[in-house]
């Protein structure tokens, strides 16, 4: 678990972490190098869920072996069962990383939601739909890995 006590905020008790794949994780289909070194340090303070559509076919192939749950989505109203996946975690105890229109309720509706602009690019309603935004997944592990970072920048 991570506890997080931000002035302005109500106090955090992170238990899951929820990330999209294509786009947050994954580049093209292929973890983006040292993610998963950083997923492997968080997984012993959080649950770590990859949620999915899965693109490119390769998401268990890429996450087999290591310390988390894959979840892949269907077709259609993915926006709408990534938010169920969340809420069954309880939303209020998961961060959410996504970048996509189909990741704006999970980011919404987590106790943080997180949101990268990488080489796909962010959708504007993922963008709204956050509550920090990073230019790269690393930046977004590191501050969670050291949470000070978190409370600088949400702090008000």
């Amino acid at each position: 678990m991570i506890q997080l006590e931000i002035p302005g905020m109500e106090r955090l008790e992170i238990e899951h972490l929820v990330l999209d794949y294509n786009g947050t994780i994954a580049s093209n289909g292929v973890i983006i190098a040292g993610v998963m070194e950083k997923l492997e340090k968080l997984s012993v303070l959080l649950d770590i869920h990859v949620l999915t559509a899965d693109t490119y076919g390769s998401v268990h192939e890429q996450c087999d072996g290591h310390n988390l749950s894959v979840h892949v989505i269907g077709k259609y109203q993915q926006d709408r069962e990534k938010l169920i996946l969340i809420e069954s975690l309880k939303s209020q105890h998961c961060i959410t990383i996504g970048n996509g229109k189909n990741d704006a309720l999970m980011l919404s509706s987590s106790a943080l939601g997180i949101a990268l602009i990488q080489e796909e690019g962010t959708n504007t309603k993922a963008l709204l739909a956050s509550d920090i935004v990073f230019h790269s997944i690393h930046d977004a592990l590191d501050s969670l890995l050291n949470p000070q970072r978190l409370i600088a920048t949400l702090r008000n």
